[in-house]
């Protein structure tokens, strides 16, 4: 595959001039559109198949070290991620100092023995026998950040809910996890770490927040379906208990995306359905990587 940056027609389409035709033409240069058209069959395909094998991973990482031509690619995906008044709010911390992701560790450790107290009986048990991080074994760790004052006390978008800066860096952690997904790197998201070691390890100043702590390495191999699914800890949720139509709690009359005559099940794909990409649910059962 090309590891270019895409032009900004990309695959969508073609470069075309700005057009006042919908709204009232604002002071200024012309600004630069392009035509949207949607994917072509494969490439949707490769989509669908990144969200839909994407694993949080733990225990199989590779020592391999990650090339930084790569590790560009990805954290220039992150960067391209939308952010709330164009804000970008966003840094990115690198870790691959062998001392310093042991200090960390420590950092994850007490936070993991805290969560733990707090399930009793078998449910203790069982959450004692997962592993929950990758730190000691990623060869490196990101550390997104956020700058909520990087634009000042006031951001465009941003007035009538504060935390928008906040959603924006999970944006970019979204977009660097399937990257990583596509290039065959496997990513681990740290949440039980205690924040304020963590800062004091790696010395971000009070005013900037940790968004995610995250661990990338090389993978071979990766969990089919999550693993705390695999193991009987929760099971995915039904889409369709999960969509409301006109307001909350309101089920649609109809599934969204079904015929009224949906019960009839046609080859295991109910009538009225759209399949999923082709090849994709086998795709997903043979490919063991995972990102």
């Amino acid at each position: 595959m090309s590891h270019s940056s895409p032009s900004p027609a990309g695959a969508g389409g073609s470069r075309m001039p700005s057009s006042s035709a919908s709204s009232p033409p604002l002071e200024g240069p012309a600004l630069d559109r392009v035509t949207v058209t949607p994917f072509a069959e494969a490439d949707r395909a490769a989509v669908y198949r990144a969200i839909e094998t994407r694993r949080d991973v733990r225990a199989e990482f590779l020592p391999d070290p990650i090339d930084p031509a790569l590790l560009r690619r990805l954290l220039e995906a992150a960067h391209r991620a939308p952010s709330v008044g164009f804000m970008q709010p966003w840094n990115f911390v690198v870790v691959r100092d062998p001392a310093t992701r042991s200090r960390v560790h420590a950092a994850f450790t007490s936070a993991h023995a805290a969560e733990a107290a707090l399930f009793q009986g078998d449910r203790a048990a069982r959450y004692r026998a997962l592993k929950l991080e990758g730190l000691r074994e990623a060869p490196v760790h990101v550390v997104v950040t956020c700058d909520r004052d990087r634009c000042g006390p006031v951001v465009l978008g941003r007035s009538a809910d504060p935390a928008t800066d906040l959603y924006s860096c999970v944006c970019a952690v979204q977009n660097l996890w399937l990257a990583a997904r596509a290039e065959g790197i496997g990513v681990g998201w740290v949440s039980i770490l205690d924040k304020g070691r963590a800062r004091a390890i790696l010395g971000i100043p009070e005013a900037i927040e940790i968004v995610a702590y995250l661990c990338l390495g090389k993978v071979d191999q990766a969990f089919a379906s999550p693993e705390l699914e695999q193991r009987g800890w929760r099971a995915r949720l039904p889409l369709d208990d999960l969509i409301f139509e006109d307001g909350w709690g309101r089920p649609a009359p109809v599934p969204l995306g079904r015929s009224a005559r949906s019960s009839d099940v046609d080859d295991g794909v109910a009538v009225g359905v759209e399949a999923p990409p082709a090849g994709r649910a086998v795709e997903q059962a043979d490919d063991r990587q995972t990102g």
